[in-house]
């Protein structure tokens, strides 16, 4: 039997508790995570039971939500974000990542952070959770991936404006990021030998160099040149080619070129149930793929459907660890 999931609270003020708690009350025993945070903030009603220890987690989870209670300074209101509480959402991510370091986690999976009130309230410098988990990690590359049933894509480029894209996709970038695909969907995938499918930057890949020279001066050059006795990769393919049935049956993961050639196929085929996946750790982790949504934050409306696969999906990883 492996060890719980270790689930951070995020932003306390977000959809966090709400959707950690629904998720517990739809997976119950068949899936147990201990919840990292103050208990004091998941909605009324939520059946918990603080513990100490994450060994007592699977014992508890069939009836009671396992809380590693944690202490936050300010009280919580839904939708409004206390910087006051920011040291202690860190702190959440931090006890997260020793637990699964420690090997009593089995993995890692973090609800929405909300940057701002890190920023402003703990001195928070990096762009998102895994920049931090990186650094925490002591891990100098690692790549962002969205995977659901029907499509896992990773972009080799993410938070940047489209006009930085072109000089920001390095051959050492693109090359990093196919080899740690590889690695990640052999080592917590299961996949022994997985396809690699790449995008082209330019409309049409290109078509010959008629609309960009970037796939015939370096990107086919350098897909040709990996070594490809562990995996297999192919491209550059015309980006809106790659993304119907028929093609995505031909490869495990796409390496799309931007956040936007990547995001926008994974969000149509399956909005509800895409989880982020951060490969490249040295430990599992797995995140919804939403934010905090503070709009809708206490109003027992938002949807854990993303929540509920970043936990089954990080359970069924570690199972193939």
């Amino acid at each position: 039997m492996i060890a719980p999931i270790a689930l951070s609270c995020g932003d306390p003020a977000g959809i966090g508790p709400e959707i950690a708690a629904k998720a517990w009350a739809e997976l119950r025993g068949t899936c147990p995570f201990v919840y990292i945070g103050d208990a004091n903030h998941l909605p009324a009603g939520t059946p918990i039971q603080r513990i100490t220890d994450f060994s007592e987690a699977t014992a508890i989870c069939a009836t009671a939500l396992p809380v590693l209670h944690l202490d936050f300074p300010s009280a919580n209101t839904p939708g409004q974000p206390v910087a006051a509480n920011a040291p202690s959402v860190i702190d959440a991510i931090e006890l997260g990542v020793s637990m699964v370091q420690s090997g009593r986690a089995a993995a890692l999976c973090t609800a929405p952070i909300h940057k701002k009130a890190l920023m402003e309230g703990a001195d928070f410098a990096y762009p998102g959770h895994t920049e931090f988990l990186a650094a925490l990690a002591g891990q100098q590359r690692v790549v962002m991936m969205l995977a659901s049933d029907q499509l896992r894509v990773v972009p080799a480029t993410i938070h940047i404006p489209l006009s930085r894209v072109p000089a920001a996709l390095t051959p050492d970038l693109l090359r990093e990021t196919i080899e740690i695909t590889a690695q990640g969907l052999r080592t917590q995938f299961g996949i022994s030998k997985p396809r690699i499918s790449v995008a082209g930057l330019n409309p049409h890949a290109g078509e010959g160099g008629k609309m960009g020279h970037e796939e015939l001066d370096w990107i086919a050059p350098l897909i040709q040149a990996l070594p490809q006795d562990d995996y297999t990769v192919t491209g550059p393919h015309p980006a809106d080619t790659m993304f119907h049935a028929a093609a995505r049956a031909r490869y495990d993961a796409a390496v799309a070129m931007y956040h936007d050639q990547a995001l926008i196929p994974i969000k149509t085929l399956d909005f509800d149930m895409g989880v982020n996946v951060t490969l490249g750790l040295p430990f599992i982790r797995t995140s919804p793929d939403h934010g905090t949504a503070l709009d809708i934050a206490g109003k027992g409306i938002a949807n854990p459907s993303s929540m509920i696969e970043a936990l089954k999906l990080a359970q069924r990883m570690a199972k193939s660890a």
